[in-house]
């Protein structure tokens, strides 16, 4: 790579800047929701199966809006499709609103599905768009820089939903608020839900602000010249291409580990506290501290990792971290103690250069036709709709062959990681030549 590639041109700078805080306003929402399955099951008395419809709600719209949202931007402009984003991301977040007056749990679902479409819209619109801001060799850096930002939100959301939500529930078990009279669980669930919106409110009136800044900020259009919708000539092109067609697969299971590993520590290391003698809250606190490392760990790997793509071909360093997320993963189905723990939190140092490599791969020499290719790797991200539930299942049948149910479910998980080291081997071996 010739080292007078410009990572980021000077005239797009500021550009560049106002797209990446996009990436730390979704993960600020992608990461104040996993704890949310929890949460949400103990409110309102549901198993992990229906807390995780959460998940469902949250990562389906992804599969659901991803190509109208590439039709949007394709007709008019990278720049209108963020302005609409932002703005169903904020209608999502304020409607958590009057869903908390309802007191019931699926307009809670529907805020959510708004929310996400927004965010449909924003990783729609953001991933192309900072790939095209610069150079094509610098793409893929580009694209790892803008999304090291991603997990500073997401470390963000995980200390708002520990400090701000998890840590002022009422601390009452599971097993407590299934003995409460109708009168009694509905006081205590109230109050945790006005306490639960909170966030949610403060985010959409911030998100409100952002969308007025990017309004009256100059775009460049350097990637808005075609505005034709011959959708199906496109499809064509870019599913004949096996780099795109593989990555779409790779992208639908790394989102699925992902969203497990950060959802269901929570349920993990709950299991190994309560067993040392802490109460089921106490356990859910610590374990959304470990969860928070883990985050802090993804986000320092994320910046390491974009240096080593200077000199480490990305197909190459994305199939060592599968390896090593793999390995790590069988650790978290063999140990049934804290060890189990660590691994969990060590998962997150090999997930941190997966989802935008496999996209600056996928998407490399598509042109105008990323935007496109970009929906198809959104739509991938259902894999984070689809596999928690299966997981939840797993986890809700409490002991497989005399092991712990959560351990087992981990397989999944390591499954995932196999799909990623194939692309990886793929992609420096046969799609980069």
């Amino acid at each position: 790579m010739s080292s007078k590639a410009s990572l980021v041109p000077k005239n797009l700078i500021l550009p560049f800047i106002l797209v990446t805080t996009l990436f730390f306003a979704w993960g600020f929402a992608n990461d104040i929701t996993n704890p949310m399955v929890k949460a949400f099951s103990k409110i309102f008395r549901m198993s992990v199966t229906d807390g995780a419809l959460v998940q469902l709600a949250f990562y389906g719209e992804y599969f659901v809006m991803a190509f109208p949202a590439a039709l949007f931007i394709r007709k008019y402009s990278y720049k209108t499709g963020i302005l609409l984003g932002l703005g169903l991301y904020a209608l999502g977040a304020l409607l958590f609103i009057p869903a908390s007056m309802l007191g019931y749990y699926y307009p809670f679902l529907i805020a959510y599905f708004i929310l996400t479409c927004g965010l449909s819209f924003l990783e729609t619109s953001s991933n192309p768009y900072i790939l095209s801001m610069g150079d094509e060799r610098t793409a893929t850096r580009r694209l790892n820089l803008a999304q090291a930002f991603n997990p500073i939100g997401s470390l963000l959301g995980m200390f708002a939903a520990m400090f701000f939500i998890q840590s002022r529930l009422n601390p009452m078990s599971t097993a407590e608020r299934a003995q409460l009279s109708i009168e009694e669980f509905e006081a205590v669930k109230q109050a945790d839900l006005q306490i639960l919106i909170m966030p949610y409110v403060v985010v959409g009136l911030a998100v409100l602000l952002l969308f007025f800044v990017i309004r009256f900020t100059k775009m460049p259009k350097n990637a808005d010249a075609d505005h034709s919708l011959h959708l199906g000539h496109a499809l064509k092109r870019i599913f004949s291409i096996p780099r795109y067609r593989e990555g779409v697969i790779a992208q639908f299971f790394y989102v699925g580990v992902q969203i497990m590993a950060w959802t269901f520590i929570i349920q993990y290391g709950t299991r190994i506290f309560v067993n040392q003698g802490m109460t089921e809250q106490e356990g859910e606190i610590l374990s959304q501290q470990y969860n928070i490392v883990a985050m802090a760990i993804f986000c320092v790997s994320r910046f390491i990792c974009t240096f080593l793509l200077k000199y480490v071909s990305p197909g190459k360093l994305l199939m060592v971290l599968a390896v090593g997320g793999a390995v790590l993963t069988a650790g978290v189905i063999g140990f049934q103690d804290v060890y189990g723990l660590y691994c969990l939190v060590g998962v997150s140092a090999c997930m941190s250069l997966m989802f935008p490599t496999i996209y600056g791969i996928a998407l490399q020499g598509l042109g105008e036709d990323a935007k496109f290719g970009a929906a198809g790797l959104i739509m991938a991200i259902l894999g984070g709709s689809i596999m928690p539930p299966l997981q939840a299942a797993i986890i809700d049948c409490h002991t497989i062959m005399g092991l712990p149910a959560v351990n087992v479910s981990f397989i999944l998980p390591f499954v995932c990681f196999i799909v990623v080291m194939i692309y990886g081997y793929r992609s420096y071996t046969i799609h980069m030549k």
